[in-house]
């Protein structure tokens, strides 16, 4: 497919595009529809466990399934992008995302459903990454920052609202609908990027290395699927499996890397100080915000009979600050530097999981839950910019897709780790309190009755439907077993929170220690000036 404007393949770029704002827009667009849909599902979940009859693993598989999709593909569709032509991708990766998108709607089961998300999350790793590449190569400097910002809050503002534009949905609809909310944005996104996005800017010539690209899927995706399936009962065995195949990807792909004259991941680029601090502080903070709008989704209709729109609603504080705080971020990182705006938006994170914790119980007033929910969202808006800035200030234009990738797999397989951890952690927690709960009942039950109150609340919410004399009891219960699960997830994720910010303080440079290393990957690298 042409286009209408073009780039040259070589030089260096100006500080930004002719038609900036256009160019701009048509690649936030794209963003916005891998953002829409990486959330649509939360508000959903109870609904789909209902219609299913799905266990808290299936529903924690729903949720991840397009984190995992993304995070497992996005190095090389970032390659590939970079050497056949990142508007390619990024118009390929969007127009997947339609049929991908209908399929999940008229899913007929979870297994479907889960395929579904997760071939939507495949789209969304050839088009997202591409995005920021693009920024990258077409904006230099303070106007790079800026962009950037943009890209940043608005990508996750749109994330927050998909929640609320799913549960309004879901008050006059059944949960199919929400997969379906993208398709319009996706067509518009669609004729934007082929009308107004340039082709072939700094791409690369060299040989994409395909075996370290599958090693590469194949690492993420074991990871992930592993942590998942660690708390199902009787699942041990394949989860040490997947483990062990996850840790042999890793190790495969770094000798490849090390090995082959074009490695698909420059691992001298990545050792940069610069580089992989902020790769790891963007890991937790962008996945601390999936994870919070995950299990918090399922808190809101769960325990606190919070209607769809109204857990929709909830999630509004999160994005209001981020898009608030986004450009003051850009202004902070050229001011004081990326470390201080990093340990500020950590700061805010942390804040949000302690409100999480100590507030979010059965009595929770609404003011409790969006003030957590608006301490993660300036928190993200915050660190969101100096994460994704520093990767691509400190690598060579031409593997541009290399940074962008490495900035999607922040939010993604931070997305994907954190809401697979946390969600194990509530799914295990959850177990634990209903089998206490029901080994601690007046009366008895059968086995299969037992499996049901402990697989999920979903399923416990069903038996109470069957049993009316019993149903306040049993729902009393299982609302008591998630909020024992959730409180193990929020513990663990000040954990995460607190250990990444002591990485940002003691690894990272300063303002102009990071300006002379900035300074001397340029020269390194032959080139005029860093981002």
């Amino acid at each position: 497919m042409s286009s209408t404007v073009t780039a040259p393949v070589r030089g260096p770029s100006p500080s930004a595009p002719p038609r900036a704002g256009l160019v701009l827009a048509a690649l936030i667009a794209v963003a916005a529809v891998a953002n829409l849909n990486l959330a649509v599902a939360n508000v959903a979940l109870p609904d789909i466990g209902k219609a299913f009859d799905a266990s808290q693993t299936g529903l924690d598989l729903v949720a991840v399934g397009y984190s995992l999709g993304l995070a497992a593909s996005v190095l090389y569709l970032g390659a590939l992008g970079d050497a056949h032509g990142r508007k390619e991708m990024l118009l390929a990766g969007t127009a997947l995302a339609i049929p991908a998108s209908l399929i999940a709607g008229f899913a007929p089961s979870i297994g479907v459903l889960f395929g579904a998300r997760l071939v939507g999350g495949l789209a969304a790793g050839m088009a997202f990454p591409t995005t920021l590449a693009l920024i990258t190569a077409l904006w230099s400097g303070p106007e790079r920052t800026r962009a950037i910002a943009l890209w940043s809050a608005l990508g996750g503002g749109i994330s927050a609202l998909g929640p609320l534009v799913s549960g309004a949905l879901l008050t006059r609809f059944d949960w199919e609908s929400v997969f379906f909310v993208t398709l319009p944005l996706a067509f518009v996104a669609l004729y934007l990027a082929w009308r107004f996005v340039p082709a072939h800017v700094n791409e690369t010539s060299d040989r994409v290395d395909n075996l370290g690209g599958v090693l590469s899927v194949l690492m993420v995706a074991a990871l992930v699927l592993a942590i998942n399936f660690a708390p199902v009962p009787g699942a041990g065995p394949a989860a040490a499996g997947l483990g062990i195949v996850s840790l042999a990807a890793v190790v495969a792909f770094v000798l490849r890397q090390r090995r082959v004259a074009s490695p698909l991941y420059d691992l001298d680029v990545a050792g940069r100080r610069v580089f992989w601090v902020a790769a790891c502080a963007g890991i937790i903070v962008f996945g601390s915000l999936m994870a919070a709008m995950f299990i918090g989704q399922q808190y809101l209709q769960n325990v606190l009979e919070y209607s769809t729109l109204d857990a929709g609603l909830a999630i509004l504080p999160g994005a209001v600050g981020m898009v608030v705080v986004a450009p003051r971020s850009a202004h902070l990182v050229e001011t004081k530097g990326a470390r201080f705006t990093l340990l500020l938006g950590y700061a805010f994170c942390l804040g949000g999981f302690v409100v999480m914790l100590l507030l979010w119980d059965e009595n929770a007033q609404y003011w409790h839950v969006g003030l957590g929910y608006l301490l993660v969202g300036i928190g993200v808006g915050f660190a969101g910019t100096p994460a994704s800035r520093s990767l691509t200030a400190s690598v060579p234009v031409h593997r541009a897709g290399m940074a962008s990738a490495t900035a999607d797999l922040q939010r993604d397989l931070g997305g994907a780790i954190m809401q697979s951890i946390l969600g194990a952690l509530l799914t295990a927690g959850y177990a634990a309190a209903a089998a206490t709960a029901v080994a601690s009942a007046p009366h008895s039950v059968s086995t299969s009755v037992e499996n049901e109150l402990t697989k999920s609340f979903s399923s416990a919410a069903a038996v109470a439907e069957q049993h009316p004399k019993y149903a306040d009891s049993i729902v009393e219960g299982a609302r008591g077993a998630f909020l024992h699960g959730d409180s193990w997830a929020y513990v663990a994720g000040i954990v995460a929170i607190c250990l990444g910010a002591l990485l940002v303080a003691t690894r990272f440079p300063d303002k102009e220690g990071e300006t002379k290393l900035l300074a001397a990957y340029a020269a390194e690298d032959g080139t005029a000036q860093p981002g």
